[in-house]
């Protein structure tokens, strides 16, 4: 498995730099926020998003206080629309915490997801940051317009592999696509540097839904149940590829098992050996590690240093992770 820690220690200090100005600007004078801000600020992940803006900076020109600002304004739309998918969602917990709307209610949730993004709007415009927020709201738009798609075809389960993929472009990729596009437009690069680098995250995007999707059909424990996105009557690559090889009959009791409110624990099983077994999984995987090495050619084009190594270690973490 890829390891993390060499990247990690690549930005030790620029991670830390942006830690500590992140947690500033989550600061609010409201009490209630501000508790509400804290416990946001506690349960961050591992930050691979700002480590994607840095590490893209880093390999296209120096780091400055525009790329702290460019992944401050990520973190802070990113977990603005996390906050509301939860009410969306009904989620009760998010990375292993309790979820925003389990603690405080939808309607305390909904307003603290206003309230980021309007801080991460305010801190761009403050600035002059315009390219940045250009860059970053383009991928606001597209991860709404990859939930509604995804929710509209869910109601008809009619998702081909071409929508599948649409889907998860607009839905994950755009984002991890954004922050490498902002990385190096905050360090000055040009506008076909910008483009190579948004392709990139794009391709380690993609890759990386796809993980998440295999997480649904896997053995490992990984914080989350398994068979949750077929619960959720979401038709990810493994179970679209699975269908496709089946017969007639094969295909209408899935559909039927996919299609039902509360499918049992069995049908749940039942749904999951069907797509091991008619090589959902490793399709899945061929066509992952497909766009891993469409994204290390693309990576290809840019200088060779420290972060160009760091972000193709990142890029297969993306895929080796287990969680």
């Amino acid at each position: 498995m890829a390891d993390i820690k060499p990247v990690q220690n690549s930005i030790k200090a620029e991670m830390e730099y942006f830690e500590d100005k992140f947690s500033q600007l989550m600061k609010s004078q409201v009490f209630l926020l501000d508790s509400v801000m804290r416990y946001i600020v506690k349960r961050k992940g591992k930050q691979l998003r700002p480590m994607f803006v840095l590490l893209s900076a880093k390999a296209c020109g120096p780091i400055g206080e525009p790329t702290y600002r460019g992944a401050a304004l990520i973190e802070l739309l990113h977990t603005a629309t996390l906050v509301h998918d939860d009410v969306v969602d009904d989620a009760n917990y998010r990375r292993g915490f309790f979820s925003i709307n389990a603690l405080w209610k939808n309607k305390i949730a909904v307003l603290v997801g206003d309230y980021l993004l309007s801080r991460g709007l305010l801190l761009a415009v403050d600035h002059g940051d315009f390219e940045l927020l250009r860059l970053v709201s383009r991928a606001v738009r597209e991860m709404s317009e990859g939930e509604l798609l995804q929710i509209e075809k869910a109601r008809r389960l009619d998702i081909t592999e071409e929508v599948y993929f649409e889907i998860i472009k607009q839905k994950t990729a755009s984002l991890i696509a954004s922050c490498c596009a902002v990385g190096a437009a905050s360090a000055g690069a040009s506008a076909e540097t910008i483009d190579k680098a948004r392709l990139f995250g794009e391709q380690a995007g993609m890759a990386f839904q796809m993980k998440d999707d295999l997480f649904d059909y896997g053995e490992e424990e990984i914080g989350k149940p398994r068979g949750i996105d077929i619960k959720e009557k979401k038709m990810t690559l493994p179970l679209i590829y699975a269908l496709q090889q089946a017969d007639w009959l094969e295909k209408r009791e899935i559909i039927s098992i996919v299609k039902s409110n509360q499918p049992s624990k069995k049908q749940v099983q039942k749904v999951i050996s069907f797509v091991s077994e008619k090589g959902g999984i490793s399709y899945t995987q061929e066509v992952m590690k497909h766009y891993v090495e469409s994204a290390k050619q693309t990576l290809a084009t840019f200088a060779d240093n420290e972060s160009f190594q760091a972000l193709s270690t990142l890029v297969d973490y993306t895929i080796e992770r287990n969680r």
